[in-house]
């Protein structure tokens, strides 16, 4: 199996034993959940659209760094504190989805890492 570790400085770097993203067989992107982390390591804890809007951020970033565009998502998963943050993340998310969204989970969690509200991650194809 061909594994290639993915790495940007226009997303937070790993802050546990994980990569920003995976390529593997040169055919798919695996992307590590992003929160509202910035390049820069601050952590953005204001409103879920402002959360939401870094998390696309970062995702972008790693996207880019891999030589693709949100285009070539076909699955994303998104974790939240609570339901109630639904329509909020679900308004920006889709701002990033121009045609034909991938397929996607929404779930709420007991907790995210260092108490965000959203958290996404996402698997593209090339």
């Amino acid at each position: 199996m061909v594994r290639e570790r993915i790495s940007t400085t226009h997303a937070p770097g790993a802050i546990g034993p994980y990569s920003q993203a995976i390529r593997a067989e040169g055919k798919l992107l695996f992307l590590s959940g992003q929160i509202s982390l910035t390049p820069a390591g601050e952590l953005l804890k204001g409103d879920v659209k402002e959360q939401t809007t870094q998390v696309m951020s970062n995702i972008k970033g790693v996207l880019a760094e891999a030589g693709l565009t949100f285009a070539n998502i076909v699955k994303t998963t998104i974790f939240l504190s609570s339901m109630d943050h639904f329509s909020g993340v679900n308004e920006v998310y889709g701002s990033y989805f121009e045609s034909d969204p991938p397929a996607r989970s929404t779930v709420a969690v007991a907790g995210l890492p260092r108490g965000v509200d959203v958290e996404i991650e996402a698997i593209a194809l090339y």
